[in-house]
């Protein structure tokens, strides 16, 4: 990172990443002080070259039935990998059924 005026700084980032942005204001800094339980190990995740990346379903953890005016929706409530059941999401289960039939 360095620094390019008196309010921002540039990332020096890898080539693929190169639709980033990558310029930043100092308000966005803070300082860091190293806590050795705060480390959180992740896996690599693989980007695509137009930075987009395909989620993995682990698990089904609810289903429900959206009643709309004149028709009703299945609703699956689906467990993405690398992410908490707090941030389960609602998808239609016909497209879940299609996509991860194993799982029905």
């Amino acid at each position: 990172m360095k620094r390019v005026g008196p309010i921002a700084y540039q990332l020096e980032l890898s080539p693929e990443l190169d639709r980033i942005h990558n310029v930043l204001h100092v308000s966005m800094l803070r300082r860091y002080h190293s806590d050795p339980v705060q480390i959180v190990w992740t896996e690599e995740v693989e980007v695509r070259p137009d930075l987009t990346f395909e989620e993995e379903l682990v698990q089904i953890l609810d289903c429900d039935v959206k009643v709309l005016r004149r028709k009703s929706v299945s609703l699956v409530k689906v467990l993405w990998h690398n992410h908490s059941s707090k941030e389960a999401t609602w998808e239609p289960e016909e497209a879940m059924r299609q996509q991860y039939p194993h799982l029905f």
